[in-house]
């Protein structure tokens, strides 16, 4: 084993990953603006798919030097581009909008649990009631509902 290869291979490496990943950085700052705010907005399973795809896709250009800045960058682009055109189906389509996002789910109805969402959705009634007690309140007794939103918050309406 090559510990001296493994720990250093000089500085041509070094330089390579601080301009490349200065660049591409810049890039994907310059990207994720020109595409608004729903790109950095509270995550649902759709854009926290795009989100991990962008984290690697800067990763790999970082650190492999088979990759190209303009390679990268493009495959940034892409990333932005297709999540950008889906959004935008999305809210014209409400199939489209169905299968890209979940449906925010009722948990809790006038001050009682919906145990069969509960159990879809995995949550425990404890799991809710730090939501409740976070949001203020002691007791369902004062909660009319709670609701599963797509993004994974929970939200407390009051009676």
């Amino acid at each position: 084993m090559d510990w001296q290869n493994m720990l250093y291979q000089g500085w041509p490496a070094i330089i390579r990953t601080l301009i490349v990943g200065t660049l591409a950085y810049a890039t994907l700052v310059l990207f994720l603006r020109i595409s608004g705010k729903r790109t950095l907005s509270k995550l649902n399973a759709f854009d926290l798919v795009v989100t991990v795809a962008l984290g690697s896709t800067l990763s790999a250009i970082l650190l492999q030097e088979t990759i190209a800045l303009a390679e990268g960058a493009t495959a940034l682009g892409l990333l932005i581009l297709l999540q950008y055109l889906v959004t935008y189906a999305s809210v014209r389509s409400r199939g489209i909008a169905r299968l890209v996002r979940s449906e925010p789910s009722l948990l809790v109805r006038n001050g009682s649990f919906c145990h069969a969402a509960m159990m879809r959705q995995r949550l425990t009634e404890d799991e809710i009631m730090s939501a409740v007690r976070a949001d203020g309140s002691a007791e369902l007794s004062g909660i009319g509902s709670v609701i599963l939103e797509s993004d994974g918050t929970l939200s407390i309406i009051k009676r």
